[in-house]
């Protein structure tokens, strides 16, 4: 998300740079490029209004033409309203009821709802320790409650068992119910997509929420959709008493303004956002830590936390105890830590969160997705265990073997060993010379494998 508006930001800071002073005549050009770089984003046009207005009065004050770096104290300003308008801080669901918490996600059709609600349901008991039970209260979407049901079972979590002949209300009823006769934590409801000008769909989202009287009511949106975003959330606002917004697919939007506009619309905060179809894929949503990422900045904070949340301490602490003992770091280890990389959101989720990103050549940012990881891990899977544990065996037949069954071209199988090479000998110097304490300051200034160096 944000890559267009990053990119153009980009440039502008490397100009504000540049200027020893600013007067009010460059500070314009400066906003006017602001204005442009927005639009094109696809940020509601009030909203761009709005935040150059209050850019504006800042950029020509005292704070800016008096101060020794101008140009910086013009980028501060921006990074803080960027945060103002998104929310300034984190905002965590309000679950203080007496159990069951009752949370009804409510969006249009084909903004991925049914999927967040599994997402949410899976953040609340692996992070949050919370007892959690589902409902569907969508009759109109063929196969809607079976598809809440399997996600269900796959996160481990337990699903009302509606029958779509007792109608929304009827299933939102018995299910309230059944979530108090079980003393759940929390109560989740998924509610049927519709369109914003459907009155009679729109009457029904109505009714459930004055049955169910829900703590948190979401509204989720495809942050793909735009300005449109801001329109829909206009109408779910007037309609429902919305406590926050998810947003939805932000992995596939490189203009990000659904994100900057749906706060400003609503007036309520962005809670999580989802980054990926898989159901551990939502992120809480930090609007200071966005604000950094949008003006290339990075976001340490966050991959730190990735890092923590995603890596496996076993795997992690097995590598340790092998080195330790000089054991050494095999293609078998290699790939754990491929896979494990691909957990944490790949080399792109990664490096969008390093700082200067967006000062990398083109040709570089493109080659940073997931097809490289993919590549290196089923040419690794097509190696015999005697091949990953002694890749020195992996001579012209076998690489010929090796790169078929993979799919490749046997210059790829060649260029995996010579970087698996570099890498464990980058290994056995830092153990030698005092330890895994200095393994991370050895391979600090590396790029992810398969990434051009």
């Amino acid at each position: 998300m944000f890559d267009n508006l990053t990119g153009r930001l980009a440039r502008i800071v490397r100009d504000l740079r540049g200027h020893g002073r600013l007067s009010e005549e460059n500070i314009q050009g400066t906003l006017r490029e602001l204005r442009l770089a927005f639009l094109e984003a696809d940020v509601a046009l009030p909203v761009v209004r709005g935040f150059i207005e209050h850019i504006r009065a800042r950029a020509v004050g005292q704070e800016v033409l008096q101060s020794l770096t101008p140009g910086q104290a013009l980028i501060r300003i921006v990074r803080d309203e960027l945060t103002t308008l998104m929310g300034e801080r984190c905002e965590e669901l309000s679950l203080r009821q007496a159990p069951p918490n009752v949370v009804m996600v409510a969006g249009l059709q084909g903004s991925g709802k049914t999927t967040t609600v599994a997402k949410l349901a899976r953040r609340l008991k692996e992070q949050d320790k919370k007892s959690v039970f589902l409902a569907s209260c969508d009759v109109h979407r063929p196969a809607a409650i079976e598809q809440l049901a399997v996600l269900a079972r796959e996160i481990g979590v337990d699903c009302f068992p509606a029958d779509p002949k007792d109608g929304a209300v009827g299933i939102a009823e018995a299910a309230l119910g059944q979530a108090r006769k079980g003393f759940y934590d929390v109560f989740i409801v998924d509610t049927a997509g519709r369109l914003h000008i459907d009155s009679e769909m729109m009457d029904e989202v109505k009714r459930l929420h004055a049955v169910l009287n829900p703590i948190e009511t979401l509204f989720v949106v495809d942050s793909m959709t735009g300005q449109d975003a801001a329109t829909t959330a206009r109408a779910f606002h007037e309609a429902l008493p919305l406590t926050g917004v998810i947003l939805t697919k932000a992995d596939g939007d490189a203009r990000g303004g659904a994100a900057l506009s749906v706060r400003f619309i609503t007036g309520q905060p962005i809670k999580f956002v989802g980054m990926g179809e898989k159901t551990h894929a939502l992120e809480p949503f930090y609007p200071d830590r966005v604000a950094t990422r949008i003006l290339g900045m990075g976001d340490v904070l966050g991959l730190i936390e990735e890092v923590e949340r995603r890596v496996d301490r076993q795997e992690a602490e097995k590598l340790a105890e092998r080195l330790k003992k000089g054991q050494g770091f095999d293609l078998e280890d290699f790939r754990v830590q491929l896979k494990q990389m691909r957990g944490m959101g790949g080399i792109g989720g990664l490096m969008s969160k390093l700082p200067g990103v967006s000062d990398l050549p083109k040709p570089v940012q493109d080659r940073m997705d997931d097809k490289e990881l993919v590549r290196l891990e089923a040419i690794i899977d097509s190696m015999t265990p005697g091949e990953r544990r002694f890749p020195d065996v992996i001579k012209a037949s076998r690489k010929r073997r090796i790169s078929a069954g993979s799919g490749t071209e046997v210059q790829d199988v060649n260029r995996l060993l010579k970087q698996f090479t570099q890498i464990q000998k980058t290994m056995k110097r830092a153990t030698k010379k005092g330890g895994l304490q200095k393994l991370m300051r050895a391979m600090g200034g590396r790029l992810p494998p398969g990434l051009p160096h």
